[in-house]
């Protein structure tokens, strides 16, 4: 069953980013309740602030799950990487990451490394930075394992990192890190500007794939770009895919047009919500 979700950002340093709600959660889960969304994946400034969060209580009232935890504030906020130079400031990052992933278990959530994965650069070779990269993910997903979770790892686009940029190079990374507990984060935003087809990248992902940003072509919700998501649909339909189709999209005219122009979509694609 692929179920929908939408994002909702509590990061003041990401207010102008792709995000459908910023600021206000209860808002954010009420308007998504009454829309039909089955989820929301949330972006914070750590995990300590969504431990004081009446988050449970909140999802619960609201008939909401938790789709996912970001931990894009960790590069953000505090510019950690795991691929930085400094031994210290990868350890940092690491447990940045799993403050993250603990908080997000006790919600049957997986936690998400984007940004966080860093970059080459001349300091630290590509070899060696996927070597790092490889090495913290083999260590936070059996820390995510040892939690009931997975982790997901999100290739980005060639903008945002020069490490892994395609569905492929995400395969290999994480089938070299050491863990059976870390899937793909498939963003459709990323996936347009560097796969040669999204349907063919999907389906050679196949069950690596664990989490989907259903967003369109100009990183606004989908249905206001130039993506097909026809093919796309049937590709997840094929792989038999179960997981959450979460928008992480602009704001764009608003928030409350943004989600529902994306549950329209997933609807017309997939169905009516659980809800």
């Amino acid at each position: 069953m692929i179920r929908s979700a939408v994002t909702v950002c509590l990061v003041e340093q990401a207010r102008r980013g792709p995000f459908v709600f910023h600021q206000d959660l209860q808002a954010a889960c009420t308007a998504a309740t009454h829309l039909g969304f089955d989820a929301i994946e949330l972006f914070a400034p750590s995990a300590e602030h969504i431990r004081q969060l009446p988050l449970r209580r909140l999802l619960a009232t609201h008939g909401l799950g938790l789709a996912a935890a970001g931990t894009g504030a960790g590069m953000l906020i505090h510019q950690l990487s795991l691929c930085d130079a400094d031994p210290a400031r990868r350890r940092q990052a690491e447990q940045f990451i799993a403050d993250i992933i603990d908080v997000a278990a006790e919600f049957q959530a997986p936690a998400i490394i984007g940004s966080m994965q860093g970059r080459w650069n001349d300091q630290t070779d590509r070899t060696t930075a996927l070597s790092m990269l490889s090495e913290s993910l083999g260590r936070l997903g059996n820390r995510a394992a040892q939690a009931g979770t997975i982790l997901l790892y999100e290739p980005l686009n060639r903008y945002e990192t020069n490490l892994c940029t395609t569905l492929q190079q995400g395969c290999e990374l994480i089938a070299q890190c050491g863990s059976t507990a870390v899937r793909l984060l498939a963003d459709l935003f990323h996936m347009n500007i560097e796969e040669a087809s999204l349907h063919s990248a999907l389906l050679a992902a196949g069950s690596a794939v664990g989490h989907l940003h259903f967003v369109d072509s100009n990183r606004q919700a989908a249905g206001l770009g130039h993506i097909d998501f026809t093919p796309i649909a049937a590709a997840l339909k094929q792989m038999q895919w179960q997981g959450y189709a979460s928008a992480e999209a602009f704001p764009l005219p608003d928030s409350q047009i943004a989600a529902e122009q994306t549950i329209q979509t997933w609807r017309r694609l997939f169905g009516q919500s659980a809800d």
